[in-house]
């Protein structure tokens, strides 16, 4: 049953998409395949899950169809053994399977990933199977992106046909676009919408003026463009003049004596009108609006407003008439002024217009030239304006008053105006700051109040100094160019003291400091160089560290920043003895010069470390893959290594093959993965840190013992017993068959027991013995008489003598016997 549903669903992934509604395979004859359609909506660069039934079938496969395409490609299956993700699934997204069940989940969904998804799914598989198609049909939608918005004229003439676009790069249709208009008092609203991205505005007026945007959406999400002015031109229209105050008369316009009168004339246009007034037919102002204080009968006539539209070059003109009679308006005006190099004080009164003029005087404590003690100076000609000088001598540092007194003859009652003198309160006041883009230092000195103001002027070094003038001073110096601890003197002077007041700035160049002008360090440690700012009275730039190399240092992987205004502190990490030993530059400036400190910095290796030596080195299988080394260090008890490289080559082209040990205790390693047909040679270096030690001298690593020792000398031992058998044998034998091998015998046990005695206890023997040691001769041959073993204690005196001597035909010659033995191990 399992091989026919995997044939149904196998054979389902090469059917095509053109039958997906009505495909399917009868997995029984009595059941039907079960169809389910869903439509699943994503957006690129999010998640979407696709579901394939509310519960985990026992098989399932998911497969993909691209949009205008037959084919079906299998995603990831699972057929009771654990999901199986296919190399499709990388050009969908990031796909996985949510656990228990058969849907998938796709992060990062990209726009490939939009179209048919179908799952397979299989359920009670060894008992009655179902089987479920579950088509789900994928969209992926991309957002709109931020819409910039064109238009073929943003300064259209009034009347004129101009269209608006609003550019899309991305998003998913279909779109809706808004077109929005928003006036100059901040109204928003909507004038036009629809799918489309261009649209035309015919006869273009002045109340379309104003910002426009367009905001387009989808189904995922809503973007506006930013804002675009359109600036509609027109005009000008005819202007129209108000006259304040408003009187008409039968000629036009009137206005009452000591009166102020303004004519303002506006027209309707875009740009701006120009405006020029003219009078009786003379240009006299130009500008919107025409004020005539305290007007006087001379300015009667006819005022005619001239409007320009400088863009169009278009211009219109409207002219009215005014009637005007009145004395000089308000009260006379007085001010007083320094003079002579504010060393005397003038007195200013004026009172224009009126007619005929006005007449004025001064009151106060005055003394007039050649008239000592006098009071009151008049100026008896009637004039608009007049100004008297006080000398030095008639001045005084107390506060004094002034008064200048007006009269007019269409005026019942005269009128006046009051001025007077002091001394600024406070001392003058000059600091020092610099601009923002530190292009320029500037100094300013200011003695605000009194009356007059004050003169101010600066002086300095090197010709450095600026003019005087009223209240306040600023000395403009280019960044850099100040003088390094030379004063700069402001002077201040008021005509009513004698003496010149002063102020001084002091300015100085940086001034940096360090806690050690030599570091010395450790090779591979961190180490933190010091700069620290000295209190100074401008300020400075940032504190820069340059490093060894003279390359302004950033934070990176090497060097660490931790800086504040005033100190900066250096970390170099991982320190090395040839990169990083050398001068280090701390480095600032201000408005007045630069200032450089250096720090050496000195990085020292460790000590050399003790020699090591290859005490052993083996194969430790006839495979000669593996070989196993022990080493030893002279001098263990001192220490001073941190390490060990183990190196092996091939003998021949010379490349090592380093294995880094880091454990100090370490005093063998096995060296793996080696070719058994190579001979290698092995060393080992001690290592301090990064100090690299002597390497030892190189070896080849020797043949494995094999273990036959025990079966050696088991052979050994069974040949020896077995020897020493045979031997015990032998002389057993000898021994019982003495008579028979005499000459084996005697060569065994010695000549002197083959002559003893035994005790004869038969006759023949005696016999025999009485002719022992004679020879007789029979027929003329001489017979030698057989030796008989005698005992010691028969034995004779004279036989013991004839004993001693060597029998005829007894040559003693030896019997070879040759013994063989054996051994065999196991």
């Amino acid at each position: 049953m399992v091989a026919q549903l995997l044939g149904l669903a196998f054979l389902f992934l090469a059917t095509s998409l053109v039958t997906s509604t009505t495909l399917g395979g009868k997995v029984n004859p009595n059941w039907e395949v079960v169809y389910r359609d869903t439509s699943v909506y994503g957006v690129v660069g999010k998640a979407v899950i696709l579901e394939c039934g509310t519960t985990l079938p026992d098989m399932y496969i998911w497969s993909f169809t691209k949009p205008g395409t037959d084919a079906i490609k299998a995603v990831v299956y699972n057929l009771g053994k654990g999901q199986r993700i296919q190399q499709l699934a990388e050009t969908l997204g990031q796909l996985t399977v949510i656990s228990n069940s058969a849907a998938v989940s796709i992060e990062k969904l990209p726009v490939a990933a939009q179209g048919l998804f179908t799952c397979q799914a299989f359920y009670d598989i060894e008992q009655e199977p179902k089987v479920f198609y579950y088509y789900v049909y994928l969209t992926v939608r991309v957002p709109v992106s931020k819409p910039y918005l064109l238009m073929s004229d943003v300064s259209p003439v009034e009347g004129s046909t101009m269209w608006m676009r609003c550019n899309l790069e991305n998003g998913t249709g279909p779109i809706q676009y808004v077109w929005q208009h928003e006036t100059r008092t901040g109204n928003i609203s909507a004038f036009a919408q629809g799918n489309t991205s261009v649209i035309n505005v015919t006869n273009i007026n002045r109340n379309q003026t104003g910002w426009y945007r367009c905001v387009a959406s989808n189904a995922v999400n809503s973007e506006s463009s930013n804002r675009l002015w359109l600036d509609t031109i027109f005009g000008p229209d005819i202007p129209q003049i108000d006259v304040t105050p408003y009187s008409i008369t039968e000629r036009g316009y009137s206005a009452l004596e000591r009166e102020t009168v303004s004519l303002l004339c506006q027209a309707q246009s875009n740009p701006a009108s120009q405006y020029v007034w003219f009078y009786n037919n003379s240009q006299v102002y130009t500008g919107p609006q025409l004020t005539i204080t305290k007007i006087l009968r001379m300015h009667t006539g006819d005022y005619a407003c001239l409007a320009q539209n400088t863009y169009l070059n278009t211009r219109s003109k409207k002219t009215i008439s005014l009637t005007v009679y009145y004395p000089p308006d308000g009260s006379p005006s007085c001010s007083v002024e320094p003079a002579l190099n504010h060393t005397s004080l003038r007195l200013l009164c004026s009172w224009p217009g009126g007619l005929p003029s006005p007449s004025l005087h001064w009151t106060g404590p005055l003394t007039q030239v050649g008239q000592d003690g006098a009071d009151t100076v008049q100026q008896t000609n009637p004039l608009t304006n007049t100004a008297i000088l006080l000398p030095p001598e008639d001045l005084t540092t107390n506060s004094s008053s002034f008064t200048c007194m007006g009269s007019h003859l269409a005026l019942k009652q005269s009128t006046e105006c009051s001025t007077r003198t002091y001394v600024p309160p406070a001392e003058p006041v000059c600091f020092a700051y610099v601009t923002n883009n530190k292009q320029y230092l500037m100094l300013s000195c200011s003695w605000d109040g009194g009356a007059p103001k004050a003169l101010v002027w600066w002086e300095g070094p090197g010709g450095q100094g600026k003019g005087g003038e009223e209240n306040s001073n600023i000395l403009i110096l280019r960044y850099g160019t100040a003088r390094n601890g030379k004063p700069y003197t402001c002077n201040a002077k008021h005509p009513l003291l004698v003496q010149t007041k002063t102020c001084r700035l002091t300015l100085e160049a940086p001034v940096l400091l360090t806690q050690r002008r030599v570091v010395s360090v450790y090779e591979g440690s961190d180490v933190q160089l010091t700069c620290n700012l000295r209190a100074n009275y401008l300020p400075v730039s940032e504190i820069t560290w340059f490093n060894n190399q003279g390359v302004g240092v950033r934070d990176t992987s090497k060097y660490a920043l931790l800086q504040t205004s005033a100190w900066a502190n250096l970390t170099v990490r991982d320190t090395d003895e040839t990169q990083d030993s050398g001068e280090y530059k701390c480095y600032t400036s201000n408005a007045v010069g630069v200032t450089e400190i250096n720090v050496t910095l000195v990085v020292k290796r460790h000590p050399m470390p003790p020699n090591a030596t290859l005490v052993s080195l083996m194969y430790n299988s006839r495979q000669r893959n593996e070989v196993e080394l022990e080493w030893q260090v002279e001098n263990e008890e001192g220490g001073g290594w941190t390490g060990f490289i183990l190196q092996h080559e091939r003998i021949g082209p010379p490349v090592w093959y380093s294995n880094i040990i880091q454990d100090p205790e370490a005093r063998s390693h096995t060296v793996g993965k080696l070719t058994p047909t190579v001979t290698y040679q092995f060393r080992i270096t001690p290592v301090n840190h990064r100090t690299i030690g002597h390497p030892s001298t190189a070896k080849t690593p020797a043949e494995p013992r094999y273990n036959v020792y025990p079966a050696v000398i088991g052979a050994a031992i069974g040949g020896m017993l077995i020897a020493a058998f045979l031997t015990a044998l032998l002389l057993v034998y000898i021994i019982r068959n003495r008579n028979n091998n005499p000459q084996l015998h005697d060569m065994l046990f010695g000549l002197q027991h083959s002559q003893s005695r035994e005790n004869i206890n038969f006759p023949e023997d005696e016999v025999v013995g009485g002719l022992e040691g004679g020879i007789e001769e029979i027929s003329g041959i001489p017979t030698l008489a057989l030796p008989r073993a005698a005992s010691p204690l028969t034995t004779s005196p004279l036989n013991a003598t004839a004993s001693q001597a060597p029998l005829p035909g007894d040559d003693n010659e030896p019997v070879s016997v040759t013994i063989t033995v054996n051994a065999t191990g196991s």
